[in-house]
């Protein structure tokens, strides 16, 4: 079976199956996939009907059907072949203490990596920038803690409040981050969800009630991204003392799957590359070799993230 995952987000749609093939119907007409090349459909759409059909030729399949609301999965319809108890989720809950560790430590290196590339474009002058390059470059055991101190630092003058602090439950500024960080924590679960990985086992986030840890790490190298759709906003808002966040900021933010990146010398939207990012990880997990996994590195010196 392929490996191919369908997102659906037209407005007032129709999901069927005719003669093996997934079609989508709209009032601009129908497009169709053989239901062969799928393994997963994710459904952001907030009007979509779905025909039973689809649902019972997709069980035969083994085909996950994911439904979302405000683009947050809310809901997995799985064939019933297909039991908690598969090889990829013994393999997860199994993975070596060691293993596990390397794959954070390679989301970490990627995270700080992007983070100076962003800090690079926003003040190629800072004195904090070769500060902040050592440390990037090191095996400090707070590695993660250190750049993010110099990179809000350089953010907070991008922005134009130098004294800028990232806290998670401050309005303003902060709170415009965390609607953006819960637009990529949806699709980081999107995403996991539909290769087939339990994102309730994290790297390094603990795993609590009702959360998805490993979708918190896996989206820690894509930050930036949403840094800087933020930096784009503010810049160009002429009262910075208020900073709602409204309709038009949502739509900004909500371009973030759709935004152009590089990964592995390949240009592609970042939605794809987080598809392309946990399909790595899958691998990792499945063959216990942490070398596998390739999380997202912003390559170009350039930032168009």
């Amino acid at each position: 079976m392929s490996y191919h995952i369908v997102n659906i987000d037209s407005p007032e749609c129709s999901i069927s199956c005719r003669n093996g093939q997934l079609t989508c119907r709209t009032q601009e007409g129908e497009k169709t996939l053989p239901l062969e090349d799928v393994a997963s459909i994710v459904v952001t759409s907030f009007s979509a009907s779905i025909h039973s059909h689809l649902l019972i030729e997709a069980a035969k399949k083994g085909i996950s059907l994911i439904l979302c609301d405000h683009y947050k999965p809310v809901s997995l319809v799985l064939p019933a072949n297909r039991s908690t108890d598969t090889l990829l989720t013994r393999a997860h809950v199994s993975l070596p203490a060691s293993i596990r560790q390397e794959l954070w430590r390679r989301t970490v290196d990627a995270k700080c990596q992007n983070q100076y590339r962003l800090a690079e474009c926003l003040a190629p002058e800072s004195p904090w920038l070769q500060e902040m390059w050592r440390t990037v470059a090191g095996k400090h055991k707070n590695k993660e803690s250190m750049c993010a101190r110099e990179f809000w630092r350089m953010f907070g003058k991008a922005v134009g409040f130098p004294s800028f602090e990232r806290h998670r439950d401050a309005p303003g500024i902060n709170g415009m981050l965390n609607y953006g960080y819960a637009v990529l924590l949806s699709l980081c679960q999107q995403k996991l969800f539909a290769v087939g990985i339990d994102p309730t086992f994290g790297l390094s986030h603990t795993t609590r009630e009702r959360s998805t840890p490993l979708a918190y790490d896996i989206m820690e190298p894509f930050r930036p991204c949403v840094d800087h759709l933020v930096i784009q906003w503010v810049q160009h808002v002429n009262d910075k003392e208020f900073l709602p966040i409204d309709k038009g900021f949502k739509q900004h933010i909500l371009s973030l799957p759709l935004q152009k990146i590089e990964y592995r010398q390949h240009p592609m939207t970042l939605m794809r590359c987080v598809e392309a990012v946990v399909t790595t990880l899958r691998s990792a997990i499945l063959g216990k070799r942490a070398a596998v996994y390739q999380p997202w590195i912003q390559q170009n010196s350039k930032w168009d993230g």
